[in-house]
């Protein structure tokens, strides 16, 4: 995507929240099981560290963008967070966890296979014995889509256009992809761009780290994982 800035700037920062997914509840009950001490690699706005972080854990942060932090320090309880600011595929904090944990898609942002397994590698070196690292994602699906590209409608009230306009490129896996709100106000642009990979990749990339696959559901409240599945939430542990 020509021109395509991943900086999750302010702009990013004000609307993040404005969409949530509806999970959130369910994703922190899951995160909350498996680990006391944890270190959400790309913390963003804290929309499920604070809530974590509430229930009992003690919750610290890689990020990358200051403008999502300085939007989680709004919030109630964003300021007793510590985060690290940096790549969270690099990044260490100097301490370790029994639970970290990459949520949401996020690791789709990195955008080679290297950075990828070195997210896996950081994430390894932050676990304590008995440590889990935890990661959920969609399944890549567009492949199947014709021609590799389609627009998606969604949202569409009386004044107000929500399109998701979207091109894979099966060669490299990456995907150009662009939510764009016409309204009465005018039109506004929401572009990212993804690398795109499927379970069984990430099960090497966590043996390269010194990791194994110890569960895969596909969603927070440990549905079986089936053919029909969307997404995947797997947990990985130091292998033997």
């Amino acid at each position: 995507m020509k021109g395509f800035d991943p900086s999750f700037g302010p702009e990013t920062a004000k609307n993040y929240d404005n969409s949530p997914r509806g999970d959130e509840d369910e994703c922190v009950r899951f995160l909350a099981s498996h680990g006391a001490t944890a270190l959400e690699l790309a913390i963003g706005t804290g929309r499920i560290a604070l809530p974590l972080k509430e229930s009992g854990v003690a919750v610290d942060g890689i990020e990358l963008s200051p403008d999502m932090v300085a939007r989680m320090r709004e919030k109630p309880g964003g300021a007793d967070v510590d985060v690290t600011m940096g790549d969270m595929s690099t990044v260490g904090t100097g301490r370790t966890y029994s639970l970290v944990y990459l949520v949401f898609n996020t690791i789709t942002n990195l955008l080679t296979q290297d950075d990828q397994v070195r997210c896996f590698e950081n994430a390894a070196r932050h676990l304590a014995p008995g440590g889990v690292f935890v990661i959920e994602c969609g399944l890549p699906s567009w492949a199947a889509r014709d021609r590799h590209q389609f627009i998606d409608v969604e949202s569409m009230e009386l004044d107000r256009v929500g399109l998701d306009v979207n091109r894979y490129d099966p060669v490299t896996q990456m995907l150009d992809e662009n939510h764009v709100v016409i309204s009465a106000d005018g039109i506004r642009f929401g572009p990212i761009r993804q690398r795109l990979t499927y379970p069984s990749e990430f099960d090497l990339m966590a043996r390269i780290a010194g990791l194994r696959l110890r569960d895969r559901w596909a969603g927070w409240s440990a549905e079986p994982f089936v053919a029909s599945s969307t997404r995947h939430v797997s947990v990985y542990e130091r292998a033997a």
